[in-house]
């Protein structure tokens, strides 16, 4: 976060990059940094398991983030300075080569990292123990508070180092603290709890997807008994209705149960699979709707680290003779993040468990209430960037006579809603998948806001083209001040009232899975490998 947040202006003052392409450079690192979350989720579950993919991932965003430090250290990899009213010389070929290299490969890092370090947590926790698992619905929340306090230092602390001493020297301080991090991570090896991979779930979602396109024509029994399964009975997953198509997956057809050497029959994982992994691939299915309707947050968020940041560097930033650092102004937003979750878990949680039993809300209440505030955090923005350009139009000095505290509510609103919508997903789909696919769901969570960065970063170039013409830059001028960045907030504001809408039938839409057997399933013993 630290090294996000203030690089939309270190493209722009140091690189001499354009306003709209800065803004796209730091939402596709972004966006790349959580969709390596399934190259991370998928090395986990298949071969390396969490521990191994957290040692070895965070090892290169170390390195990448050393990179980043020697980057911005050498003059020959930046452009010369130039100063306000000059022609600047914009980043050669050469110089953001080499930026890109160090931001991907904390991209990469970040991906692997990010995939496992929430399921290695959750791993430390038994279900199966009711005080262990009543602990673990504190666990998501506090580990969520713990990476904003870390979040709030890297945009106070970091972020001025990087303005007042050097951007060299702060990202070395990233570097040997992620040093530290791993030595220390590396330290609790032997009192760590281990949850050995079971194979890679992608192999297991394209097997029952291959069986049941195999016997598409193939009639579903009347009764769910003489479909098969071969899992214990207290790991079985009770039978849905929904997507009634992947049943036919496992139907036992001529030729689905082969012979080994010693006359024992071995289903053709192709061509057969039992009720429950066709159980496990509906849950993964069943997330989807969810899944779908909550990237349009993390669009949101991308403003916040971009254009935001971008309003606050024209504005007036001294309280006395201390001037704000333009990137520091996300610490009201991460200050909404931290005080959002101390109230849920010491009023909320503690009020909703004596009231309804339950504690605190549901992970799709908690998602619904992020998406209310990151709408309502839009609103606020687009309110006060209209104010902004008014003063803009009768100024012409570089920082405009209005305050930057203006900010403060579009910030804490977002800020706010990322409390609630974080936590929920991360507990929505770690909670609703299956046990073997825990790492690729948190991965699928997590490339929401992959996609979240990559939609803003979309929306920001269809913006840009379609309202550009030759008098004006359109909306997303390169110099803000001549843009129309409101509308550009309210175009977000009415994407996000129109998903709102979505989500809701969606969520009303979704039905958990129950983790034992059917009724039916119980009073007949299951179609298996042995009834052959």
């Amino acid at each position: 976060m630290g090294i996000a947040v203030n690089l939309v202006t270190y493209l722009m003052e140091t690189m001499h990059l354009p306003s709209s392409t800065s803004a796209n450079i730091v939402t596709d690192f972004m966006g790349t940094s959580f969709l390596l979350c399934l190259l991370g989720g998928f090395l986990a579950d298949s071969f390396l398991g969490r521990f191994k993919t957290i040692a070895i991932f965070s090892t290169i965003q170390a390195l990448g983030t050393g990179a980043l430090a020697v980057a911005t250290k050498l003059p020959e990899l930046r452009p010369p300075t130039c100063h306000h009213g000059e022609a600047c010389t914009p980043a050669t070929a050469f110089q953001m080569t080499f930026l890109y290299i160090a931001l991907y490969l904390i991209a990469l890092g970040t991906g692997g990292l990010k995939s496992s370090i929430s399921g290695f947590g959750s791993d430390q926790f038994d279900d199966k123990d009711p005080k262990e698992k009543a602990q673990m619905a504190y666990f998501f929340n506090r580990f969520f508070f713990i990476i904003s306090m870390g979040t709030l230092m890297a945009v106070t602390v970091l972020v001025y180092i990087q303005d007042e001493v050097g951007r060299s020297w702060a990202y070395g301080i990233c570097t040997v603290s992620m040093a530290i991090a791993i030595a220390v991570f590396l330290s609790g090896t032997k009192s760590y709890r281990y949850k050995k991979s079971q194979g890679s779930p992608v192999v297991q979602i394209f097997q029952i997807i291959a069986a049941a396109i195999r016997k598409r024509k193939t009639e579903l029994p009347q009764s769910i008994v003489y479909l098969y399964e071969d899992t214990p009975e207290a790991l079985r997953i009770e039978h849905t209705d929904q997507f009634r198509m992947l049943d036919k997956a496992a139907v036992v057809t001529e030729g689905d149960i082969e012979q080994t050497l010693d006359g024992i029959g071995i289903p053709n994982p192709w061509k057969l699979s039992s009720v429950t992994k066709v159980e496990e691939v509906k849950m993964m299915v069943r997330l989807l709707p969810i899944w779908a309707t909550t990237i349009i947050f993390w669009t949101t968020y991308a403003q916040m680290i971009t254009f935001s940041v971008e309003q606050a560097a024209t504005m007036r930033r001294n309280v006395g003779n201390f001037q704000i650092p333009a990137g520091s102004l996300t610490v009201f937003f991460v200050a909404a993040i931290l005080i959002t979750l101390a109230f849920y878990d010491r009023v909320i949680m503690p009020f909703w468990k004596k009231w309804k039993g339950t504690p605190g809300f549901s992970s799709l209440q908690k998602i619904a209430i992020g998406l209310v505030l990151s709408t309502a955090g839009m609103a606020a923005a687009a309110i006060v960037e209209q104010m902004r350009l008014s003063v803009a139009k009768s100024s012409t000095q570089k920082t405009l006579p209005i305050s930057v505290f203006l900010l403060v509510p579009q910030f804490f609103l977002v800020g706010a809603g990322e409390a609630f919508i974080y936590t929920g997903q991360l507990d929505f789909f770690i909670t609703q998948s299956p046990k073997g696919m825990k790492t690729m769901s948190t991965g699928l969570f997590l490339t929401t806001l992959s996609l979240g960065f990559f939609v803003s970063s979309f929306l920001v170039s269809i913006v840009k083209k379609v309202t550009a013409t030759s008098a004006s830059g359109g909306w997303l001028a390169d110099n803000i001040n001549h843009g129309r960045l409101d509308r550009f907030y309210w175009l977000l504001v009415i994407l996000s009232a129109i998903n709102f809408v979505v989500y809701t039938i969606c969520a009303l839409w979704f039905k958990p899975t129950k983790g034992k057997d059917s009724e039916e399933m119980e009073k007949g013993k299951g179609f298996s490998v042995e009834d052959c």
